[in-house]
């Protein structure tokens, strides 16, 4: 019985060294080394256990939580808790308006007495960005009521510059409610006569005039407005303006009191009302994007007489 056991356990002892032996050939043969072996190797040695879900799903230091690839070793970041950024419902050419505005010559009749008439042009952007191109022209003849001397000046062209930012972008492009910036800039050219000088200062009582001036104005304006359809393509748009000049030329004999598509020198609000006519642009993003098909070919069979 003895000699049984002891033969026994020599069988069993010769058994575990072929299986240690075994895996140690298998590892040689298959030499993969990444964060999870070396990590499971080591756990192996030491005869602990493995949590796997402190190597699969963990947070960063800034609360991000990321994934560990037990592949590669590589830190993932859960893209479901990144930020994500709103779709744009509408293509990136929206559409294109032209406009007038009335306000100027609306003004003008009821008795201002500068100003004339201005247009812009509009290119839609996902209906959210609006690049905006204004152009107009201005004058002014402006008679105090103490009729102590005339300011005058002739018919000039003004530029803008700017864009819009629609506030309800992925909202019926119908309605719009947006705010802006503008840089307008203008060559013109104003004058003073028939100035009324006290007697005590020429000794006499003579009307003096001063030469015409030329200028060169640049201006910046912060605006926001609203535009609303009324038929079809065509709409209806105000805005109210804040606005202060940049920088002007040629200050000999002062400066002008009106500037073309400014307005008056002493008024820090101005505002506009304009008509626009919209042109679509969404079938042009159709037939654009739109795949060509093959042209239908005729199989019916050819009757024989």
């Amino acid at each position: 019985m003895k000699h049984f056991i002891v033969i026994l356990a020599v069988v069993m002892a010769v058994a575990v060294s072929f299986e240690t032996l075994g895996q140690t050939q298998r590892r040689r043969v298959n030499p993969v080394k990444n964060a999870s072996t070396v990590t499971q190797a080591r756990n192996e040695i030491q005869r602990d256990t493995i949590d796997k879900s402190s190597l699969v799903h963990m947070h960063d230091a800034n609360g991000n939580i990321i994934y560990i690839d037990t592949v590669t070793g590589k830190e993932v970041v859960d893209s479901t808790l990144l930020p994500v950024v709103p779709k744009m419902e509408f293509p990136l050419f929206h559409s294109a308006s032209i406009g007038v505005d009335l306000w100027s010559p609306v003004m003008r009749a009821f008795g201002t007495t500068y100003g004339l008439v201005g247009f812009s042009a509009q290119l839609n952007l996902h209906n959210r960005y609006i690049p905006t191109f204004e152009v107009g022209l201005g004058s002014a003849d402006y008679h105090p009521d103490d009729n102590n001397y005339v300011y005058k000046s002739p018919m000039s062209i003004y530029f803008k510059l700017g864009a819009d930012y629609n506030v309800f972008y992925n909202s019926n492009p119908d309605y719009m409610l947006f705010a802006g910036v503008r840089y307008g800039f203008t060559p013109f050219k104003w004058q003073i006569t028939d100035v009324e000088l006290p007697e005590n200062y020429w000794q006499e009582n003579r009307p003096v005039n001063f030469p015409s001036q030329s200028s060169f104005t640049g201006y910046f304006e912060l605006l926001a407005g609203v535009k609303v359809k009324i038929y079809r393509n065509v709409s209806m748009g105000w805005t109210v303006r804040y606005h202060q000049i940049l920088h002007q030329s040629n200050k000999k004999f002062g400066q002008p009191w009106y500037i073309p598509g400014y307005g008056g020198r002493g008024s820090a609000i101005a505002a506009t009302f304009s008509i626009f006519y919209t042109l679509p642009l969404d079938k042009f993003n159709k037939q654009r994007h739109q795949p060509s098909l093959p042209k239908a070919v005729d199989i019916t069979p050819e009757s024989k007489e």
